[in-house]
């Protein structure tokens, strides 16, 4: 038994290594704590702001490439001339609902943090992950708390990657896509055209990705290792099933070399046994009276 587990526990071990390489998809930080916290610093930084100026937030420093901006509008200027901020170019004829007479554009760059919280199965970034979120901030100088959503009457929102390092479209045998990421991390591709803009109907976080034809091979090893881990599970536990069998048959011939027993099976073994025969009686003395 001692064989076994050691080859049992070395092999689940190896196993358990391999995992890792399947669990990539997942992300690696929460996204509503990075709301929450991108939030609440703009909430606090942003004192007394002059309505349609916008505003560069300081993050703490432990978060360095992250980018975040706010703007206050008032709901008339909106509908009539946009918002043209950052990297998203927002059009006339855009309702805030429910209806607000002032709000606040809070738009974030995720840059070199884009790959911790977000990433697309079988796809790879090649723009950093960028959105806006807009709040109702009528009756308050901050950024407000309760969010608004747009009713667009008009031309759609469109996301400009001009400092991207998305490649030509047929370089390298790859296809930019635009991908926008929902609330809970789930996302969406979409074409995407020449200009590298993509379009939208609402708010959100967007970036660009190329299949990851990396990413593909990685999964082909992991799946091979895993195999392979298997298989030496198999065929461990065939070697021990042999030894065993072996193992009885050196008991057999033992018992068969030694007195002649007679045998009986008990389960699935073989198991000596010694005849029973009578002694007979017999008389000390022959002559009978």
């Amino acid at each position: 038994m001692g064989f076994y587990n050691s080859w049992y526990t070395i092999v689940w071990v190896m196993f358990a290594f391999s995992l890792p390489s399947f669990a990539r998809g997942s992300n690696d930080y929460d996204i509503e704590s990075l709301n929450a916290f991108i939030h609440d610093h703009a909430d606090k930084a942003l004192l007394k702001p002059r309505t349609g100026t916008l505003y560069n937030i300081s993050l703490p420093a432990n978060f360095s490439g992250m980018e975040v901006s706010v703007v206050r509008l008032r709901t008339g200027e909106f509908w009539a001339k946009g918002a043209n901020f950052s990297f998203f170019h927002i059009p006339p004829r855009i309702q805030p609902m429910p209806p607000v007479r002032r709000l606040s554009i809070l738009y974030q760059n995720l840059g070199n943090w884009s790959s911790y919280y977000y990433n697309v199965p079988g796809y790879r970034l090649v723009a950093p992950v960028v959105g806006f979120m807009a709040y109702d901030s009528s009756n308050s100088s901050t950024v407000g708390n309760r969010t608004v959503d747009f009713s667009i009457m008009g031309d759609p929102i469109s996301v400009h990657f001009l400092h991207s390092n998305v490649p030509a479209e047929g370089e390298n045998d790859v296809t930019p896509q635009c991908v926008k990421f929902g609330a809970d991390g789930s996302f969406k591709l979409q074409d995407m055209n020449e200009s590298y803009v993509c379009i939208t109907q609402g708010e959100g976080r967007f970036s660009v990705v190329v299949p990851d034809k990396q990413d593909g091979l990685e999964k082909f090893w992991a799946f091979g290792f895993v195999g392979l881990v298997l298989l030496l599970l198999v065929m461990a536990a065939i070697a021990i099933l042999l030894r065993r069998k072996k193992k009885m048959r050196k008991m057999e011939e033992q018992a068969e070399r030694g007195v002649a027993f007679d045998t009986f099976w008990v389960g699935g073994s073989k198991i000596p046994s010694a005849s029973m025969v009578r002694t007979q009686p017999a008389l000390e003395n022959r002559y009978v009276p």
